[in-house]
């Protein structure tokens, strides 16, 4: 027989053995820690503090419906209708990345399921699964079933879906057409011609261009007023500067610059994303156009050095810098020509030094032709 003893103040049994022993001592300690509130967190409060500090910006502020998608409005609107009269056709997307395609579909799922929209739809992201075995397991065998107690259709989402192989397109255009009774098909890509034409032809389609700086901005203010950031009007004109358009760039990098950061301006923004500072591609391209070519070379490769910047970085700069300066059509069409060249050549493995000077040597025409007359 175990005899009393006090724990606490409490009557107690004495322990039988080690093991009973360690059990107590760990009750007891969950006793005296949610005494003092300093108690493990449960499973929930740890899900409400990850969804509140953890997740990054992108997941934290993606749309939960189709109203709330930036821009859009037209294909958001139509694909309601679509819903509102039951006739959902298959969808393909497309348009560059961060436009909310994704969110658009995750968007309609919510709309047409609920909070337990995960239990029916199929989401691939086709650059990782895109050979024909996971058409012929995965999506036909989650085509063939219906979901238990559950009307309508289910969703198959392949993202990325340019990234198929032929093959694995032309066994999908069969599941198309087999299975519409019991699922439909969301098909997202960046290049809409990298899909076949069968599988166009089954397909409502919706082009996601490029989001206008004003709805980023939108975007951009309400995550700056929820978050707290400390940013600068420049830093704000560079940050929707250098996210043209993709949604996903700009939360990405304002919360980069945010953890690195207290004060974000326009330099912070340029340092956190790498790419060169416009005052820095002014004083190339003025150096280009006006200095010896020896000095030119020696202050370009000197700046390389110190910033750490590759002359692909210098090249897409030198490009903007020029639509804001007024030159001969000769030159600009000869300096425009050679710009291009210079970057092909860079992409294919050529070497930097060489194309450096190759470009300085494209500049130093471009200034000599815009001296000459225009013959009539």
């Amino acid at each position: 027989m175990s005899e009393p003893m006090e724990v606490d103040g409490e009557s107690s049994t004495k322990p039988a053995n080690a093991m009973a022993a360690l059990m107590a001592g760990a009750k007891g300690k969950a006793k005296a820690d949610a005494a003092n509130g300093n108690g493990v967190l449960t499973d929930k409060e740890m899900k409400e503090l990850n969804e509140r500090d953890g997740l990054p910006w992108v997941e934290k502020y993606r749309p939960n419906t189709l109203d709330d998608v930036v821009s859009h409005k037209d294909i958001t609107s139509t694909i309601e209708k679509f819903i509102e009269a039951g006739r959902l056709p298959h969808l393909l997307l497309y348009g560059p990345p961060g436009t909310g395609k994704t969110s658009t579909v995750l968007a309609l799922a919510r709309r047409l399921y609920g909070p337990p929209f995960r239990k029916h739809i199929l989401e691939l992201n086709a650059s990782d699964d895109r050979g024909i075995d996971v058409v012929r397991d995965q999506i036909k065998s989650f085509a063939m079933t219906k979901v238990l107690f559950s009307k309508g259709f289910k969703l198959v989402i392949l993202d990325e879906a340019d990234m198929m192989t032929q093959a694995a397109q032309s066994a999908l255009r069969r599941v198309i057409e087999t299975h519409t009774k019991n699922v439909r098909f969301c098909i997202l890509c960046n290049y809409v011609n990298k899909i076949t034409p069968a599988i166009q032809s089954r397909c409502t389609r919706f082009r996601f261009s490029p989001l206008p700086e004003k709805e980023v901005q939108r975007k951009v203010d309400q995550v700056i007023e929820q978050e707290g950031v400390n940013i600068t009007a420049d830093g704000k004109a560079a940050l929707l500067k250098l996210s043209k358009g993709d949604m996903r760039r700009a939360l990405n990098v304002l919360q980069a610059c945010h953890a690195a950061y207290d004060t974000i301006d326009e330099t912070a923004v340029y340092n956190c994303t790498g790419n060169p500072h416009p005052q820095d591609i002014e004083r190339v391209v003025q150096s280009m156009m006006s200095d010896e070519f020896g000095t030119s070379f020696s202050l370009i490769t000197a700046l390389k050095l110190e910033k750490g910047l590759a002359l692909q970085d210098l090249i897409s700069g030198a490009y903007d810098f020029l639509q804001t300066v007024e030159l001969p059509k000769q030159s600009r069409i000869y300096l425009l020509d050679h710009i291009g060249s210079c970057e092909h050549r860079l992409s294919v493995g050529g070497s930097e030094k060489m194309q450096l000077t190759a470009l300085l040597g494209a500049f130093k025409v471009a200034v000599e032709l815009s001296q000459k007359p225009i013959k009539a």
